[in-house]
């Protein structure tokens, strides 16, 4: 083994070091491979992202010091078709055999086939060119290098750069940067005109970004400019623009020290093909003019139908459609207001919310009634949607549950259903889906299936019997949703029987905050095959049929089949039964009895129904500004309280309990718990492409009261595509157990995930991975000390899985293929638990869609 170990080893550095030849297979002669940029800071070599991006030649990339696209793009042919003709000018005979064999046409053709020409234009696309050193883009690389030092107040900054020719045909390109002594912002003294723009920027100047001796950076200016630009607008200055703000900066015998006079010029407008200037003047809004069913298309917009509510003013070409409040209620700006770019932002986002109108356009007009030009009429202009839409969709999925699933989901949208801006949806879900995990006695495909009918009611407002704007103001993009839905599960597991019904209330505390409190989450869930259990779970099957073999319990023939096997459930229940009655007809062992009771309570306990009635509310926060910010963090946590209200009243009114000493309500135990989580994602860019991903969880969900365990659709599991890599999905724990039933869960859960992501090859990328955590039992009736968490020591049943994985990025979404490998085993003894299972043969292929966190 040892001997084949060292065999793949060198052949993997041989194959190494002739790719590392080939690398100047394409370089021309009196050419040079670009293999390093050095960058000399002061005589010292900087690596810094942003100095290294000024460059604009780089060496081609490589993966692990690999350079892998460009020995792709050396495989390939620079003139394949020359290649093709070439053999047979060479060897006429072989063209004339061939020719005879297939059609001269045809022998013409197989020189632009793929294996002949394709294969090699495909190599070239996926591959780099070698990029070899141009002496005119080192010039550029300079120029950008003494512009960024430059405006980093490095204002005597000297530079020249070098090449270095190296072995075989590679170069090195050094730049050699002597910043001097920076320059430092001294006095700052403004100049400006107009006497309404002078008070204001005197109630801001403390907020200035650029101060007194602070380190000169022309991107503080920009961002000065910006900021009073946005303070201006924001406080009546309509008119304002950024070109209205200079900086002069004076460093004539100031020994590194700059001078700023900021100078604040007027107003400039053209009147009567003449320019002329005058002071700013703060405007104000005289009136709000809000078009109800505007169309751009229309260009004579007649208005036949005119409402004033509330100092706004409603116009309509056709009769008005709309309660006056459920418009005005999303317009921001005011008669009286000072113009604000703020304002006639949030109108055109919390228009837009409502889902009811395109999104809007707003204009401002100078009143010309006021004498003094200091008022406008804001005009808001407002595109219907139609009232009616409909949608349909085949989704392909995969999830932890189903290795494929297929579903077709119809829906139909309703606009404005009361007159108040509110949207209704209808829509339905057919899916049919295959799971190695489900019991399929008929060997089908497709083994389980789902239908479903949902309702949604959205309302753009607090919709509750109190005023809740001082709590929640509007410009919280407060909203309503009202929603039920059910669905009913076939083959999967025990069937299913779904009634789902809440309350939510959804708004946006701050920018990239969002919240949600569900005042009622009300969830029926009906077991409707109870009978199959012990087909689902076979893993409690084969233990209870073990111990019932046995052949000192003697147990009754008339339990087993031919086979000597339980039957199902005649023969599994009446064992039980003869072990844990009051008075047993079977004496087993200790250890036995504690397996049978523990296999029976959890049998009771997935297959009874579930009835929850919650409530919740959930937090999130995020500082990732689009989709492209790879340097971000996102936070989310929710609190849910169950069955608590049901208590209070069932105590207060006497209510009586079942055999079992639980309140019943519909002849249901309904379930009692509170529920907390915490989720946090980091991720570092480090480039474009390079990103160090990290995700941390914790989840807990204590019973108490009415029940003394979690129901399985609010527990925990782990393992899957999206959680320990290393393990299947619900394979994992609890604890130290090793995933003894079918399907592990526990009502506490701890993960951490850490990933190192890199481009591999144009769209093709390539991670690290390693992700740790475990499910246990805390606080409920589970026996197992196994699967508990009593202290601390319990962290020692952490898994830890690693491996790697490959995603290509088809733009709309990221198709994903991680390898995980167990690499730290709480299942086995102490002694074996690191890097024993740690194999092929043991390692766990995820497939997934998008990135995991």
């Amino acid at each position: 083994m040892k001997s084949n170990t060292a065999k793949v080893s060198a052949f993997i550095l041989i194959a190494i070091a002739i790719a590392a030849c080939n690398s100047v297979k394409r370089v021309p002669d009196g050419k040079l491979l670009l293999t390093e940029n050095k960058i000399f800071e002061n005589n010292k070599v900087i690596k810094t992202e942003i100095t290294s991006n000024q460059l604009s030649q780089n060496p081609n990339a490589k993966l692990f010091g690999f350079p892998l696209a460009l020995t792709l793009y050396n495989w390939a042919k620079p003139n394949p078709d020359s290649t093709y003709l070439l053999k047979f000018k060479n060897n006429p005979k072989k063209l004339e055999r061939m020719t005879k064999w297939l059609s001269a046409k045809q022998v013409e053709q197989l020189g632009n086939s793929f294996f002949y020409k394709g294969i090699h234009n495909v190599l070239k696309k996926i591959g780099d060119a070698p990029e070899i050193i141009d002496k005119t883009r080192a010039d550029k690389s300079l120029l950008r290098l003494k512009y960024y030092y430059f405006n980093q107040g490095f204002f005597d900054i000297k530079a020249n750069y070098t090449i270095d020719s190296l072995k075989s045909k590679k170069g090195r390109v050094n730049y050699f940067i002597t910043t001097g002594k920076p320059y430092v912002l001294d006095s700052i003294t403004p100049f400006i005109t107009s006497p309404a723009i002078d008070s204001l920027y005197r109630l801001t100047a403390e907020s200035s970004i650029i101060k007194s001796g602070i380190q000169y950076k022309t991107e503080d200016f920009e961002n000065e400019k910006n900021r009073l630009t946005s303070y201006f607008r924001n406080n009546g200055a309509y008119h304002f623009q950024p070109n209205n703000i200079t900086f002069n900066v004076d460093t004539i015998n100031k020994n590194h020290k700059a001078n700023i006079n900021l100078k604040i010029s007027d107003f400039s407008f053209q009147e009567n093909d003449s320019s002329k200037t005058a002071p700013f003047k703060l405007m104000k809004i005289s009136e709000v003019k809000i078009y109800t069913d505007y169309k751009a298309a229309e260009a004579n917009y007649s208005i036949t139908d005119s409402t004033n509510y509330n100092n706004f003013t409603l116009l309509s070409k056709q009769k008005l459609k709309y309660r006056p409040k459920a418009i005005t209620n999303a317009i921001f700006i005011y008669k009286g207001s000072l113009f604000s770019d703020n304002n006639t932002s949030l109108t055109s986002r919390y228009i837009s919310n409502l889902k009811i109108f395109n999104y809007p356009s707003i204009i401002y007009e100078n009143d010309k009634r006021d004498s003094t030009s200091q008022s406008l009429i804001a005009k808001i202009y407002l595109t219907p949607k139609k009232k009616y839409s409909f949608g349909q969709s085949i989704d392909i999925t995969h999830s932890n549950i189903q290795n494929l699933g297929i579903g077709f989901s119809p829906s139909i949208s309703i606009r404005n259903v009361f007159n108040g801006a509110e949207t209704l949806e209808f829509s339905g879900r057919a899916n049919v889906g295959s799971s190695q995990d489900f019991a399929n006695p008929n060997d089908v495909f497709f083994n389980a299936s789902e239908l479903g009918l949902d309702l949604k009611l959205n309302f753009p407002r607090i919709v509750f019997p109190f005023k809740t704007e001082r709590i929640i103001p509007k410009n919280m993009f407060p909203s309503t949703l009202i929603s039920t839905g059910y669905s009913i599960q076939k083959n999967i597991g025990l069937d299913k029987e779904n009634l789902i019904g809440a309350i939510a209330y959804n708004w946006t505390p701050k920018k990239n905050n969002t919240a949600r409190f569900d005042l009622f989450n009300v969830q029926f869930v009906r077991n409707l095959n109870p009978t199959n259990y012990f087909n689902v779970y076979t893993s409690s099957y084969d233990a209870l049929n073990e111990i019932a073999k046995k052949p000192e319990y003697n147990v009754n023939p008339s339990y087993f089949d031919q086979e000597q096997n339980l039957i199902v459930e005649n023969g599994t229940n009446s064992f039980i039964q003869n072990v844990l009655s009051a008075t047993p007809s079977i004496n087993t062992t200790p250890t036995d009895f504690s397996a049978i009771k523990s296999i029976e309570e959890r049998r009771i306990r997935l297959i009874e129904n579930d009835f929850i009635l919650a409530t919740s509310f959930s937090f999130s926060k995020t500082t990732k500004k689009d989709i492209s910010d790879n340097n971000f963090y996102l936070f989310k946590t929710k609190i849910e309280s169950a069955g608590s209200l049901l208590s209070l009243f069932a105590n207060a009114s006497n209510m009586d309990k079942s055999s079992n000493g639980r309140f019943e309500l519909f002849d249901l135990e309904y379930s009692e718990y509170i529920k907390t989580e915490f989720d946090y994602i980091k991720h570092w860019g480090f480039s474009k492409e390079t990103v160090f991903a990290l995700r941390s969880f914790f989840g807990i969900a204590i019973p108490f009261g009415n029940s003394n365990n979690i129901p399985f659709s609010r527990s925990y599991y782990s393992g899957g595509s999206n959680d320990n890599r290393a393990w299947n999905p619900f394979r994992l724990g609890p604890g130290s157990t090793g995933g003894v039933n079918d399907f592990n869960e526990a009502n506490m859960k701890l993960a951490v995930s850490a990933e190192f992501r890199f481009q591999l090859v144009g769209n093709l990328k390539g991670a690290l991975f390693v992700d740790a955590g475990n499910i246990w039992n805390v606080l409920d009736n589970t026996e197992d000390r196994k699967a508990q968490f009593t202290g601390l020591k319990d962290l020692e049943n952490i898994a830890i899985g690693s491996g790697f994985g490959m995603r290509y990025d088809f733009g709309l979404f990221v198709f994903r293929l991680d390898l995980g490998f167990k690499t730290y085993n709480p299942a086995n003894e102490m002694n074996r638990r690191w890097l024993k299972d740690f194999g092929i043969g043991r390692s766990v292929l995820n497939f997934g869609i998008n990135y995991p966190f």
